[in-house]
């Protein structure tokens, strides 16, 4: 494995700039990425980092939508045909980012951690933060790219904790549930997307939005640990992360790992939970 330099599952843009200019850089993925805006592809292709192969969330990180949610877990084998068309190999690292706040390319970096890929980074502040190599000569790429080389990847799922709804309800009441999506969504206030507002009972309100500074970097380390513990995470406690369809409650495992707290992700999230009327609903700020 051509590993890159330091650990944690992020990696900052100057440490990919060198990376990148490297003799043998790591496979880049683009999975810019927003609920109801524009399609990712057009601004990959008015530009993106040099190398980097375009990657669509809802058709290629995502199963159709139907009773497992709006983004349920795309089928091993078809997500592994498209990691191959991306030039994903099993020797390779691999860096996956988005245009902020993260939930496209946490996405990508949960499934192939998930799967079985051992070296996968996300650029931390995504696209914005490709600064400092740009004045190192490393202007950014239009039009499609092709992988450098043939991808070989073959996913082996089972990386990562899955949760399914039975297995989120029961940590709930046992452990730490995080609902990461905004609070307004999680207290019933209003729901923009899904039939049902509310959430999941025994689930403690965590939005994604307060893992970012201001400058759309992942807090240190100390920081959200800090975070995480005020909200209940501690060295006793199982934690999971839920949203509204699996994919900004990524960005949330990743915030955890960056913390030191290994979480489960519950995939299928309240788009999955509030299509069975049999299960039940929260409403309100307070816990249970």
């Amino acid at each position: 494995m051509n590993a890159i330099t330091g650990t944690g599952p992020l990696i900052s843009a100057q440490e990919l700039g060198r990376a990148v200019a490297g003799a043998r850089p790591p496979v880049l993925l683009d999975v810019r990425y927003r609920f109801g805006g524009p399609p990712g592809r057009p601004l990959y292709e008015a530009g993106h980092l040099p190398g980097a192969v375009f990657v669509d969330l809802d058709a290629e990180l995502a199963a159709p939508p139907g009773a497992g949610g709006r983004h349920p877990l795309p089928e091993p084998g078809a997500f592994g045909a498209a990691m191959r068309r991306a030039g994903v190999r099993a020797d390779r690292p691999v860096v996956v980012y988005d245009d902020g706040p993260g939930w496209g390319a946490a996405r990508a970096w949960w499934l192939l951690r998930w799967a079985g890929h051992p070296d996968v980074r996300v650029l931390d502040g995504g696209l914005p933060a490709w600064d400092g190599p740009l004045e190192e000569g490393q202007p950014l790429s239009t039009g499609p790219a092709d992988p450098a080389e043939a991808g070989d990847f073959v996913p082996e799922p089972g990386g990562l904790p899955l949760l399914d709804a039975d297995a989120a309800a029961a940590l709930a009441r046992s452990g730490l549930l995080l609902d990461a999506r905004a609070g307004e969504r999680y207290r019933g206030e209003t729901e923009p997307i899904d039939p049902v507002a509310g959430h999941i009972p025994g689930a403690v309100s965590a939005p994604t939005t307060e893992n970012l500074g201001p400058d759309g970097r992942f807090l240190p380390a100390e920081a959200l640990a800090d975070r995480f513990k005020r909200l209940g995470a501690t060295d006793a406690a199982e934690v999971g992360v839920y949203c509204g369809s699996g994919v900004s409650a990524a960005q949330q495992v990743l915030a955890l790992e960056v913390a030191g707290i290994p979480a489960a992700l519950y995939a299928g999230s309240w788009s999955e939970w509030c299509g069975d009327p049999a299960r039940p609903v929260a409403t309100g700020p307070d816990r249970g």
